[in-house]
């Protein structure tokens, strides 16, 4: 059998780990797909080369979500029932993830783990817990954005938020943050996917004499909102959420245009053991490690499904979910990105394990939430830099 096998697998045996990778390779997040599922086939291949789960290779079934919510529910349901996969990383965007998880997740009885969908709506779901991501929630993010925002300067602020679960969530939880701090917001618009133009948008929103436009979006559609709004003299000074962390912005509109802008993103700290592994074994495998968010938090993902079936015995679904939190949470001894062989031996042994992720801590709550921390990046001379990680509401508290 070979190490890692690609959707249009015809038949895999009982034994046999197979998870889908719902992962968006068109549309408004195309650019982040790729990127996570290359993640995902790294963790397929270091488990793999570790002995594999359950003594057998890793599979791995590859489905398209476009960015929409219809075609994202029905690529599901193929990996569910066609491709019998017994986990699911992703979906990306919170609008797909959402109604998958009410209509193929939490119906079919099978785990779910988002790297990258952060909309509060996620936490109170009715998914009979077969929901998990492995990323912190906006109602964290809306916080640290708010607290970016006031250290640039800015007293009132416009916002333009993409119109799904994702930005309608942040742009409250920053509303909230940046009012409760003292700040204004002047005016809080939607947006809709896939239109030409957006200055009725932008007009709606500079009227009150915003310093600064608080963009929550993705890059496909962001782009035609920033060049619109340098174009028409709406704003010059911008906040992006993580949507926007995308390199093809400097290429589309040009350095200058995007020069000193910041943004907030979920972002692990550099320095540990795991985050270090990561970094190293991708760079090894694809040369570098592009500076888009959620890498980290696929491979993560496909970790813990492999350690969960690891802890179950078996690739039961419904084993596979409840074994979830008994490896990723303590007691026990901690292994992390790299040491799948090791984990599975002190499994075999009976003993607990606590995984540590390449993403920091995985440690899932009730909801299957996690804690995590933020990374403040910059477009610098053409380039997309780190300025500092940290978590949010600690005043004064600055990391890396």
């Amino acid at each position: 059998m070979s190490a890692l096998m690609l959707a249009g697998s015809l038949s895999v045996s009982a034994d046999t780990l197979k998870i889908g990778a719902l992962v968006p390779l068109t549309g408004d997040l195309q650019s982040y797909g790729e990127p996570s599922l290359k993640s995902a086939e790294l963790a397929v291949r270091e488990i793999n080369e570790a002995g594999g789960v359950l003594d057998d290779d890793v599979e791995l079934a590859t489905g398209d979500t476009q960015t929409i919510p219809q075609p994202g529910v029905a690529t599901a349901q193929k990996l569910v029932n066609l491709e019998g996969v017994h986990g699911i990383v992703g979906a990306l965007s919170s609008g797909v993830t959402v109604p998958v998880a009410q209509s193929v997740s939490a119906s079919e009885g099978v785990l779910q783990i988002s790297n990258a969908s952060t909309s509060p709506v996620i936490t109170p779901l009715d998914d009979n817990d077969f929901l998990f991501r492995t990323v912190p929630s906006d109602a964290f993010q809306g916080v640290a954005l708010s607290e970016v925002a006031a250290e640039q300067g800015y007293e009132k602020v416009g916002v333009i938020y993409i119109n799904n679960d994702y930005g309608k969530g942040l742009a409250e939880s920053f509303s909230d943050a940046f009012t409760d701090a003292g700040g204004e917001v002047t005016e809080s618009v939607a947006y809709e996917q896939g239109q030409a133009a957006y200055r009725g948008e932008l007009s709606q929103t500079s009227e009150g004499g915003a310093d600064a436009l608080i963009l929550i979006g993705y890059p496909e559609n962001g782009q035609t909102i920033l060049r619109q709004s340098l174009e028409g003299g709406f704003f010059d000074k911008f906040v992006f959420s993580d949507g926007l962390k995308a390199p093809e912005l400097i290429e589309n509109l040009g350095a200058r245009a995007l020069e000193g802008t910041v943004g907030t993103v979920p972002q692990a700290r550099s320095d540990s053991p795991g985050a270090k592994h990561f970094a190293s074994a991708y760079s090894e495998a694809h040369d570098e490690v592009p500076p888009k968010p959620y890498l980290d938090t696929a491979y993560d993902a496909v970790y813990l499904i492999g350690l969960a079936t690891e802890h179950a015995g078996s690739t039961d679904r419904t084993a596979i979910r409840d074994s979830l939190r008994e490896v990723a949470n303590p007691p026990g001894t901690r292994v992390g990105p790299g040491e799948f062989a090791k984990a599975a031996e002190l499994l075999g042994n009976g003993e607990d394990i606590d995984y540590q992720g390449a993403s920091g801590s995985v440690n899932f709550d009730d909801n299957g939430d996690v804690p995590g921390t933020f990374g403040v990046f910059a477009y610098e001379d053409g380039e997309i830099v780190t300025q500092r990680v940290f978590e949010p509401g600690k005043d004064g508290e600055k990391s890396e």
